[in-house]
């Protein structure tokens, strides 16, 4: 397998489980900083890599009333100090061609949301940063079908690519996990990611906002890593209730260290590093 590589942490290829998580969006810079300081903390516990990720903007959202972030310049801004701060490195969406070079300049990793992932100028605006690129799988798309997005990302030279599952469309405000397309794209020649938290989402579930199912993400934990991922993307907050955005999906934070010690103990004993 190609290995895919944010600053000095290498996913893929037997190099063990690595942790991709934040808050939804950037809510403030005390809340990002708060989060990640935590994340930092229980992973450096248990031998797990971590990458920091937040929005600066949530452009795809229910309502033309939600929340959507900060902004590229001031979420840059955030991201840089948290990087910084921290000493991790970071994870952001981009939604426009024009947002990537402005992004590359700050963040590790360029993620390109599961809506936008069949749009080719965005994707090869990413790549051509030769920044690492986290493509999510469409709702809507087979895993195999992800061979075309990678093809795009691929055409540029940059070989850094991850693929993330975050669940597929069943039926009206509902979203299931096939696990099979875990290793289907991993057959793509790209590590893969898996969003434990997005597919227990319920998009438009709640009307103006999406709904979720959060007490399912630690099965869903669980039964990904017990398949084989190289990396988990969680988003989580201290008090997902009151998040300004996804907060039906997200895991509390108080809940982030057993989660990752059952992942870890799993990862363990099947030998997956």
């Amino acid at each position: 397998m190609i290995l895919a590589r944010v600053g000095n942490i290498e996913l893929g290829d037997g190099h063990g489980l690595v942790l991709i998580a934040g808050p939804c969006v950037i809510e403030s810079e005390d809340l990002c900083l708060e989060v990640g300081r935590r994340a930092r903390e229980i992973t450096s516990e248990l031998g797990i890599p971590y990458i920091f990720k937040a929005s600066f903007d949530k452009a795809n959202r229910t309502s033309v009333k939600s929340f959507r972030g900060p902004g590229i310049e001031k979420g840059l801004e955030i991201l840089a100090s948290v990087k910084a701060s921290l000493g991790v490195p970071v994870l952001t969406d981009i939604h426009e061609p024009w947002h990537t070079k402005l992004a590359a300049e700050v963040v590790d990793v360029l993620q390109i949301p599961a809506f936008l992932c069949r749009q080719t100028d965005l994707i090869l605006a990413a790549a051509e940063t030769g920044k690492c690129v986290n493509i999510k799988k469409a709702q809507f798309l087979a895993p195999w079908d992800m061979s075309n997005s990678v093809e795009k990302a691929r055409s540029t030279g940059n070989e850094n690519i991850l693929l993330t599952e975050r669940g597929s469309s069943f039926g009206y405000n509902m979203l299931v996990v096939d696990m099979c397309s875990l290793p289907a794209m991993r057959g793509l020649g790209c590590p893969v990611v898996f969003d434990a938290t997005h597919s227990v989402q319920r998009p438009g579930g709640l009307g103006s906002a999406s709904g979720g199912a959060r007490e399912f993400i630690p099965h869903l934990i669980k039964a990904g890593v017990a398949v084989g991922v190289d990396a988990l993307f969680l988003e989580v907050h201290p008090d997902p209730p009151n998040a300004l955005c996804d907060a039906a999906s997200m895991l509390s934070l108080a809940d982030l260290a057993g989660a990752l010690a059952d992942a870890k103990a799993i990862e363990s004993a099947l030998n997956w590093k």
